[in-house]
Formats: structure tokens, C-alpha cells, sequence
């Protein structure tokens, strides 16, 4: 059965855990992962950081926290047995300025 399920074990995943029933979404979450805080559990043996990476963009998308992730750090032999890393990261609004990158004078903008 170990051998069966061999695959899907090894496999990254966001450590996310619900409170069944609870609808207020600061009590939601019990696990050490976010809506705006992905933690992904891995195995730093078979998984690189560019999947790391993108697993965090795509879960602060979704969850419509952010538009990419940045890494705040990394912990080893803390998850379960066959993924005993995490990664921690945060989710980041990209921030919008105008290519000279210097605020818009309101007064220049009605003329």
C-alpha cells in the first residue's frame, strides 16, 4: 500500500488545516498556512524552489491575497516524515506607478 501510494506522498503541498463549521476567517485556518501567508510543506530532495515559487503565486492568486509571493524563510525537519520541510512566504500586491515612478499631480491630470 506504501509502495501504492508512494507518489502522492512525496508531493508538495499547502499545510492548511480548517476548523469545520467555524464561517469567521480569522478563526477559519488552524494550520500554520494563511490566505495571505502560504506554507508549503515539501521534501528539499525532490522539490526545487521554482515549484516552491510557483505553488505560493498560484495559491496567493487564488485565494485573491496578492499577486506573487515572496519568501520569508524556510524550516527543516518540522513537517511529517516523507516532507519534513516547510517554506513560508507572504503574499504581495504588485504596486502600480507610472514608468517615470513618480506620483501623478492631480492638478496636471484634470488640465
Amino acid at each position: 500500500m506504501l509502495f501504492l501510494s508512494g507518489c502522492s506522498l512525496l508531493q508538495p503541498f499547502i499545510d492548511r488545516r480548517r476548523n469545520p463549521g467555524v464561517s469567521d476567517i480569522n478563526k477559519l485556518y488552524t494550520g500554520p498556512s494563511k490566505p495571505d501567508r502560504p506554507v508549503i510543506c515539501y521534501n528539499p530532495l525532490l522539490t526545487d524552489d521554482k515549484e516552491l515559487q510557483q505553488m505560493a503565486d498560484d495559491e496567493c492568486v487564488a485565494e485573491e491575497t496578492g499577486d506573487y509571493a515572496e519568501l520569508t524563510e524556510k524550516k527543516y525537519f518540522e513537517g511529517r516524515l516523507l516532507s519534513p520541510a516547510r517554506a513560508y512566504y507572504k503574499c504581495v500586491k504588485q504596486e502600480t506607478q507610472n514608468p517615470e515612478g513618480k506620483e501623478e499631480d492631480e492638478s496636471v491630470v484634470g488640465k
